[in-house]
């Protein structure tokens, strides 16, 4: 199979019909052999039954519905791991990703052996100030962060090669950093196009200030995990040596005065009466603590289970 087109959605009913038959209709031209999942993340109004339909006169369209909403990130987990496709492509539901930009892409997976493109929106018709900034925000942070150099982490068309969905695990709000996973599982041949940008044509923008602040803990997540996550006992490894270090130091200086000072017969005063005691106490506590948080974080890896991140209610032609 050629193509896997992944698209999350939560309330599009009106858009599906019209992005069903416009991907149809470029699958159609250039002869792509495909499936288009869908993935209902909760939705409220009859975007299900729509799939449903949708499905019913094209066997190419497969459907996953959750029990409720579990956010984005979820829903391109599951739909990840339904894919079967040689390239995978993952756009938004709302209209505003042409699916004429799909065979570009494709070539560019397939012929020039990327191993991942995202499309870069140059012109956006967002708002500016609640979405335009802080996506320029977003990007320059991540950026910085990752060493992974686009200008448009945000943009949801993006295409994969089949073993790089396969090999990232996506969560929370980490879709906008998918390149960054990709980049950190070894996937290191990242791509940007630039992409059409379309008005919004139903419904509403579901981004929101929630997302905007959980984008950028993830952010600091990914970066995190990227460094420590398969050794926590290095986190602060440095400042852990240092402080116990400092603290040992520290001590042995004031036991040593304290000898020197009593042999010979100068009057001295109580260990505990010296300011430096309490440095070196708080030094070798924090050292002592430090270490301790990675050596429970290395027990957490190491028994750590994969618990299931959400339920699916049900599916449609997904066998």
């Amino acid at each position: 199979m050629n193509l896997s087109i992944i698209i999350p959605l939560l309330n599009e009913q009106e858009s599906l019909p019209e992005l069903h038959s416009w991907i149809v209709r470029v699958m159609n031209e250039h002869h792509y052999s495909y499936e288009v999942i869908f993935i209902d993340d909760g939705s409220t109004d009859n975007s299900w039954q729509t799939i449903e339909q949708l499905s019913a006169e094209n066997p190419n369209v497969k459907g996953i519905r959750f029990l409720r909403n579990y956010g984005k990130s979820q829903a391109l987990h599951a739909g990840f791991a339904k894919a079967n496709g040689d390239v995978i492509i993952t756009m938004d539901a709302d209209l505003q990703d042409s699916p004429e930009e799909i065979p570009d892409l494709y070539n560019m997976i397939l012929n020039q052996q990327f191993d991942l493109v995202s499309g870069w929106k140059k012109k956006r018709y967002d708002s500016v100030v609640t979405k335009n900034w802080p996506s320029k925000l977003f990007n320059w942070a991540a950026r910085k962060t990752s060493g992974v150099q686009l200008n448009d982490f945000n943009c949801g068309l993006k295409a994969y090669k089949n073993i790089v969905i396969k090999n990232i695990e996506v969560s929370g709000e980490m879709h906008r950093y998918i390149p960054v996973l990709a980049k950190n599982a070894g996937f290191g041949k990242i791509g940007e196009k630039p992409v059409k940008h379309q008005a919004r044509k139903y419904g509403e923008s579901k981004f929101g200030i929630n997302r905007f602040i959980n984008g950028f803990l993830d952010l600091i997540t990914i970066w995190f995990l990227s460094r420590y996550g398969k050794r926590p006992m290095h986190l602060f490894a440095a400042v852990r040596v240092l402080m116990i270090v400092i603290g040992f130091l520290a001590t042995a200086f004031i036991i040593a005065i304290k000898l020197i000072k009593l042999y010979s017969g100068f009057e001295t005063i109580l260990v505990t009466s010296n300011p430096l005691f309490y440095i070196a106490l708080t030094a070798m506590v924090i050292g002592t603590q430090l270490f301790l948080a990675g050596f429970l974080g290395e027990i957490i890896l190491r028994t750590k289970n994969n618990e299931e991140r959400y339920k699916v209610a049900t599916e449609v032609n997904m066998n």
